[in-house]
């Protein structure tokens, strides 16, 4: 190639260097800063399959009994009917501990909950219980009329996406002193599944003989899907306000127990089954 040749291509070439050059520098800049300006001062919108329910983590039912049973042991809460005439409204709002018991104001689909819900589902659980020899046949429907019903969180405090929602079932107090005879008195139940976790009830049952405690139990256990019960050992005597009942031990979470109480108050004639202590 003569000088002449190669003076007009260093020509052409040259330019093109340049150029090259300065895309490179340049080009990637401008192109972010393109890509900003579509996203800038503009409301950008996904779509999510996380709702009402995405932040609540699915668990076991030893795990949602657990939960409770700790929620319940924080709180002061009654035990019995049997004192009614003692008994005040327990402030819930109140944390105690890793676990905490708190009124809630949205459902799990993030509608205001409504009582008829609660009662509905504890009128289906009580018919369940009846059927599997749980609960006396002589217990009656509950109206919402004669009914309160409460939805609220148990959860751990420290991990509080492990929470159970519940209804909190109890008879109205303008009832107290009415009849009780075959009634409910007091109640949980599992606002997603219906499942009856504690009760308290007026039968027609007059002695602790006429109570099979280990049927009951064993029949409870296979309903809620808690695996095999064991006997708890080393049972105080004075830790239920009675001499009549048996507590069974089930696994729970972190490698500690969930406690369940059989009991009955002769007398008043009123049989339970509690979670809590």
């Amino acid at each position: 190639m003569n000088l002449k040749k190669w003076g007009r291509l260093s020509l052409f070439l040259l330019p093109l260097a340049g150029i090259i050059v300065g895309l490179a520098v340049w080009g990637p800049e401008e192109l972010a800063r393109y890509r900003d300006r579509g996203i800038l001062n503009q409301i950008q919108t996904q779509e999510t399959a996380m709702g009402a329910e995405g932040y609540r983590y699915s668990l076991s039912n030893n795990d949602k009994v657990y939960i409770l049973s700790k929620c319940l042991n924080s709180q002061v809460l009654p035990e019995s009917e049997q004192n009614a005439l003692t008994r005040t409204e327990p402030d819930y709002q109140e944390f105690t501990g890793n676990y905490a018991f708190v009124a809630n104001r949205k459902d799990s689909s993030g509608q205001e909950p409504s009582e008829s819900r609660g009662i509905t589902l504890c009128n289906q659980a009580v018919q369940e219980l009846k059927e599997l020899g749980i609960l006396p046949e002589g217990v009656r429907e509950l109206s919402e009329s004669s009914y309160n019903a409460v939805l609220y969180s148990a959860f751990d405090v420290p991990e509080p996406w492990n929470n159970v929602l519940v209804w909190k079932i109890d008879l109205g107090t303008a009832l107290q002193n009415a009849d009780k005879a075959n009634r409910l008195l007091d109640a949980y139940v599992d606002a997603d599944t219906g499942k009856l976790y504690e009760f308290y009830v007026r039968t027609d049952i007059t002695s602790w003989s006429m109570v099979d405690a280990d049927s009951i139990v064993s029949a409870w256990a296979e309903y809620m899907g808690l695996g095999e019960p064991q006997e708890y050992e080393n049972t105080n005597p004075l830790s239920e306000n009675t001499p009549y009942f048996k507590k069974y031990s089930f696994v729970g979470m972190e490698e500690d127990n969930t406690v369940v109480t059989i009991g009955f108050y002769e007398g008043i004639n009123e049989l339970y089954l509690k979670i809590s202590r």
